[in-house]
């Protein structure tokens, strides 16, 4: 035998490794592959396709792109499916399987015979799990990102999911649109294959994971039907077979400056709360503890470059035309550490030393110039919130960032449900809404609940913003004034599962607190009981397993040094 390459790589165990390579090579054969191509580098390439995940429903072409890269380059691509995570398909929520799906990556990149890997990703939850199952593998890998949805148009107004579909759902529910027109809506918000149009936790985490160096360069904001998509999948194959042999594995690319990196580009884009979570996780899968007094520091110093929706006017589509990540990380370099290594074999120095691009300044903004002088999120600390909060700034009413109001408090999304909109529930638009039971140790399993609605009689009074509390998410396509990740969560026994409809909470921007104003001796004589463990399955293991949102909400047991049992 020779050495572990290709094929050669991790033999099946049968007592003999000769009768096992002969033996694989014999059923390779059975898939039509000549002599010569089975002794080639092999270029895995992870499929997170799936008829329940429209975002990926391209998937295919690309597919045929990256296989054309391989080849090209000598290698043989074999494609393999893993666990594709559709965010509106999936329930309770997908962020409770994004560590599974991390988990069959890794073991897959590890069980296969592969010397790099291509991986597909795009929708929210698949690109934190392709990197921290890749990480985990330890494998010289690529991520390559599904691309953003096109907008689309009605009644003389651009749209784009998902923004836009809050923004008409709000309408719809102050009853300043009927029931066929919100229909009319809803056909012409999602019209193209690709994750949403909008800097949402798709786009966010493309433009995190090209800021980290684990995608091509200029590859996170081409819109998902441009050809450049194609053209970029078949260098992806090709750059994974550089990879294969090179020693360049992804623990080497994200490193501490990297995902400090990432972070900086974050507060610059107006990103996704939920960045703040995965960036987290990933952090942890190479070893790097993240901290959020950490990312307040930054956001003190990071400007906002970039206004697209959910906060500004413009799409993904409108930040690939003014010139990508690309150019909005050449702004950021003073700020970035450029000896950061990328999968294209370059530093990020190198990259950024390029001839650059013409700039559209009224999408990207000169960083002397920005629209906001400070990152749009901070994370808060306080009674309510020892472990960290986080408030995206940039997408929220300044009115409202130094405030003192009453609890209004739901103690589950079914309780939400049941009486938001009821006529006789006591609100005023200067209490602060409360939801309990919505984080990751609850049974809802941390959803996208964080963007509770206005009350209904509000709304339809006029009201479009107030103060929303919870150990909830919420989604990157979201705004308003909206306080998350409250940690820790009230299933595992924090202080907001503890808060009663008409406590005083005061939450300061400023000061980056979160207090709930009752007192220690108060707040231990309220009654609370963990939810029950459920009895199997994936659900139990996650219970068992998950950690609260200041560690990335990832399993103790995957990370890269386990914390010590509290």
């Amino acid at each position: 035998m020779t050495g572990s390459l290709g094929l050669e790589r991790g033999l099946t165990h049968y007592g003999d490794p000769d009768f096992a390579l002969y033996l694989r090579r014999s059923f390779a054969r059975s898939m039509g592959y000549s002599s010569e191509m089975l002794s080639r580098p092999v270029i895995g390439i992870a499929d997170s396709s799936s008829g329940f995940n429209n975002c990926h429903r391209h998937f295919p072409e690309m597919i045929e792109a990256v296989k054309r890269g391989v080849l090209a380059a000598g290698g043989l691509p074999l494609v393999f499916p893993t666990i594709s995570l559709g965010e509106v398909f999936l329930s309770p929520t997908s962020l409770m399987f994004r560590n599974l799906m991390a988990m069959d990556i890794e073991e897959m990149i590890r069980a296969q015979p592969m010397d790099a890997v291509v991986l597909l990703c795009g929708c929210d939850k698949t690109v934190p799990a392709a990197l921290m199952g890749a990480l985990s593998a330890g494998r010289p890998a690529t991520l390559l990102v599904a691309g953003p949805m096109l907008s689309a148009r009605w009644r003389g107004e651009r749209l784009g999911a998902c923004t836009d579909c809050r923004r008409f759902w709000a309408k719809f529910r102050a009853g300043e649109l009927a029931s066929d027109e919100i229909a009319e809506v809803e056909s012409h918000l999602a019209t193209t294959a690709g994750t949403c149009a909008v800097m949402g936790t798709a786009s966010t985490m493309a433009s995190l994971v090209e800021a980290l160096g684990m995608i091509l360069p200029g590859t996170a904001a081409i819109p998902a039907v441009h050809a450049d998509r194609l053209r970029a999948a078949e260098a992806s194959g090709a750059a994974a077979m550089a990879l294969a042999g090179s020693g360049l594995t992804p623990e080497r690319i994200v490193t501490r400056e990297a995902v400090e990196n990432a972070l900086r580009t974050l507060l610059a884009i107006g990103g996704s709360t939920n960045a703040v979570i995965h960036l987290t996780a990933i952090a942890g899968r190479a070893g790097i503890d993240l901290s959020l007094d950490r990312l307040n520091e930054l956001s003190e110093e990071t400007p906002v470059l970039v206004d697209l929706k959910p906060t500004g006017a413009h799409y993904m589509e409108d930040l690939f035309a003014a010139g990508g990540l690309g150019a909005v990380l050449r702004e950021l370099k003073p700020l970035l550490h450029l000896d950061c290594l990328t999968v294209a074999g370059d530093t990020l120095g190198e990259r950024l030393a390029a001839p650059a691009e013409p700039v559209d300044r009224a999408v990207i903004r000169p960083l002397a110039e920005p629209f906001q002088e400070k990152g749009g999120l901070v994370a808060l600390f306080g009674s309510l919130a020892p472990k960290g909060a986080i408030f995206k700034r940039s997408a929220a009413d300044p009115r409202l960032f130094e405030k003192e109001g009453r609890a209004v408090v739901f103690s589950s999304l079914e309780d939400l449900s049941a009486r938001i909109d009821d006529p006789e529930l006591e609100v005023s638009p200067e209490d602060f809404l409360v939801l309990q039971n919505a984080g990751p140790a609850s049974p809802a399993a941390m959803p996208e609940a964080g963007y509770l609605p206005i009350p209904q009689k509000l709304a339809r009074g006029g009201v479009r913003d107030m103060v929303r509390i919870s150990d909830a998410r919420m989604s990157g396509t979201a705004y308003g004034s909206i306080v998350l990740h409250v940690t820790p969560d009230a299933a595992s026994g924090g202080p907001i599962g503890r808060v009663r409809t008409g406590d005083k909470i005061r939450l300061s921007v400023k000061e980056r607190r979160l207090d709930l104003l009752v007192s220690p001796e108060d707040l231990a004589r309220r009654e609370w009981a963990p939810p029950p463990m459920p009895p199997r399955g994936y659900a139990r293991l996650y219970r068992q397993e998950i950690l609260q949102a200041d560690r990335g909400c990832d399993f103790n047991f995957l990370r890269r040094t386990p914390l010590p049992e509290e």
